[in-house]
């Protein structure tokens, strides 16, 4: 059984507490690879609730997108055309079509929700959503203030129509957001209708849940998994070292949003523990005894 919830520095898993570096994954032969290795962790499969990537497609051509597809498509759980890009991007009914045809949902960015809703424009949003037969949609308030029971009217709203992620954490990287607040807010849009609570931290990783330097806020990722459940985020990391760090501390079935196409591959290694940096994460104690790998 994976983890529920984190305190402190232990996880509590099937009743009892186990200090943060012992936990581990449950390890099994991951399948529908080229070759066969052992002691890899189990990877879910789609439709995931847990183990999601999110892509951030800041505006591919139609070749791009088919290339991307071509390589990394069963790694892809859904696409965000970040920002507002799906505005000025051309072709833009084909390269949907294009991943209508491989099965991989779209959503538009949480910015273009925002300049409907700056404009009063929700209801040509809503008219959007069906133009383009978009199945998700994403409610964010990092651009604008908006006081959080309207921001969870709109996400009871939408979710009538679509599936929806709402995110958390501002573009400024002047506002720190306190933990306990991270919490009220996420608590109160899972409530509302949320499917998955985004933790912002734009595509540079360098706001929301990060510092300017691109260091993950430790202490606020502990205090938000205190009371908030892991499968119910999807942390944007859009940087290596942010997912390196994500996989150590909650396994191989992370939620990971904001990342490149190009990182799409590597980011699964990461998860599989075939890259160094999660290398030893999920070798078994007899393998690291043996080659007298350090199990702290």
């Amino acid at each position: 059984m994976y983890l529920c919830h984190l305190y402190g520095f232990y996880y509590y898993v099937s009743g009892e507490l186990l200090p943060l570096r012992v936990f581990l994954p449950e390890i099994n032969v991951y399948e529908n690879m080229n070759f066969t290795l052992s002691q890899v962790p189990s990877r879910t499969e789609k439709p995931r609730e847990k183990g999601v990537t999110m892509v951030m497609d800041k505006g591919l051509s139609i070749r791009e997108t088919e290339d991307m597809l071509s390589t990394s498509s069963s790694f892809i759980d859904i696409v965000k055309l970040g920002w507002a890009t799906s505005y000025v991007s051309q072709n833009l009914d084909e390269k949907l079509a294009v991943y209508k045809n491989a099965n991989i949902p779209v959503y538009f960015g949480g910015t273009l929700f925002e300049a409907f809703v700056v404009r009063n424009q929700f209801d040509d949003f809503r008219r959007l959503l069906d133009k383009y037969d978009l199945k998700y949609a994403e409610v964010s308030d990092g651009s604008i203030e908006m006081p959080q029971d309207v921001k969870c009217e709109y996400i009871r709203t939408l979710a009538q129509q679509v599936t929806v992620l709402s995110e958390v954490g501002s573009k400024d990287e002047n506002k720190i957001i306190p933990p306990y607040k991270w919490i009220q807010l996420i608590k109160s849009e899972l409530q509302a209708g949320s499917w998955k609570v985004i933790g912002e931290a734009r595509e540079s990783g360098n706001v929301g849940l990060f510092r300017a330097s691109g260091e993950v806020r430790q202490g606020l990722v502990e205090e938000i998994l205190t009371e908030i459940a892991f499968e119910d985020m999807l942390w944007e990391a859009p940087q290596k070292s942010q997912q390196v760090w994500f996989v150590k501390l909650l396994g191989a079935n992370v939620n990971l949003g904001n990342i490149a196409p190009a990182e799409l591959i590597p980011l699964e290694t990461i998860r599989l523990g075939l890259r160094g940096d999660t290398f030893n994460n999920f070798l078994n104690t007899k393998t690291k005894q043996k080659w007298k790998i350090d199990t702290k």
